[in-house]
């Protein structure tokens, strides 16, 4: 492999197992992928994917080149760090990743008030149901419900967030309102995928669903509302958002659940000033919003 270019695209295409999966990740075109991993292969003499008519699929050759990409990926990564690590100005970019209802609650007036008092920082938001990678500086910081376990990572608890039962009124007022105790027997259930939120598939709030029916299935948290606002069925929210909605009312109230949201971040970035400037602001908007 003979420089970061070439890593960075073997690993992307490995990873997305597709020309154009690998394009997207990398903001650039398919025709670029393609031309890149056959001058990679070239200049190794070894091929490094077998292709098929939907998958770039590793050969052996690929496989035994996943590690030392991985090593180039994560020195380059290093570097990328401490060199942002050595700002102390208030300026410049900050990549936070989080989900689109703290996102919308929490982060966003967060960010306003940020920019507000230092308008040299710019802020790459990047909302998603899965976990960003800091350690690849998919993003700087994370506000996320889930504590990581990597040492390379400062950690700190924002806040301890409530969920509950939430359907319509208008649900309510055809279907009648589940009881504790029933399973949710005779109710429509709006669920995350499976894959998502396994432990959701058990149950809601502690309520076990095994005699409910599974209506709707969601990737997004977005999703998740306008679903239960449209009337389809009764799921499990976060009470800080769904307390706000007109449409919505929590049932079994004796069913609870608590979260921790963690806001985490790398050590080589975590001293900056701007990314400081930002944890102030965002731990002040947690303090407020409770």
């Amino acid at each position: 492999m003979t420089n970061w270019d070439n890593a960075r695209f073997f690993l992307a295409v490995a990873r997305t197992g597709t020309l154009r999966g690998a394009a997207s990740r990398l903001g650039v075109d398919q025709a670029t992928v393609g031309r890149r991993i056959a001058a990679l292969e070239e200049a190794l003499s070894a091929r490094l994917f077998l292709r098929t008519p939907t998958m770039y699929v590793l050969t052996s050759a690929g496989e035994a080149m996943i590690a030392p990409a991985e090593a180039i990926e994560q020195a380059v990564h290093q570097i990328e760090r401490r060199i942002v690590g050595m700002d102390e100005q208030l300026s410049g970019t900050i990549r936070v990743a989080t989900t689109d209802s703290l996102g919308k609650r929490f982060v966003v007036p967060a960010i306003a008030k940020l920019r507000a008092a230092h308008p040299g920082i710019d802020v790459v938001c990047v909302t998603s149901a899965g976990l960003a990678n800091l350690t690849r500086r998919e993003a700087d910081v994370a506000i996320r419900t889930l504590r990581p376990e990597s040492p390379d990572l400062i950690v700190r608890r924002l806040a301890q967030l409530e969920s509950g039962v939430y359907a319509s009124r208008a649900y309510l007022a055809a279907r009648g309102e589940p009881r504790e105790g029933s399973a949710f027997e005779g109710h429509d259930l709006l669920m995350y995928q499976r894959t998502l939120v396994p432990s959701m598939w058990e149950s809601l709030c502690g309520e076990p669903i095994h005699r409910g029916c599974v209506a709707f299935q969601t990737s997004s948290t977005m999703m998740l509302f306008e679903a239960a606002i449209a009337g389809l069925g009764v799921t499990e929210l976060p009470c800080f958002r769904a307390d706000e909605e007109p449409e919505l009312v929590r049932v079994m109230r004796g069913r609870v659940d608590r979260f921790d949201v963690w806001l985490v971040a790398h050590a080589d970035l975590y001293k900056t000033a701007r990314i400081q400037a930002f944890i102030d602001v965002v731990a002040h908007a947690f303090e407020q919003g409770l």
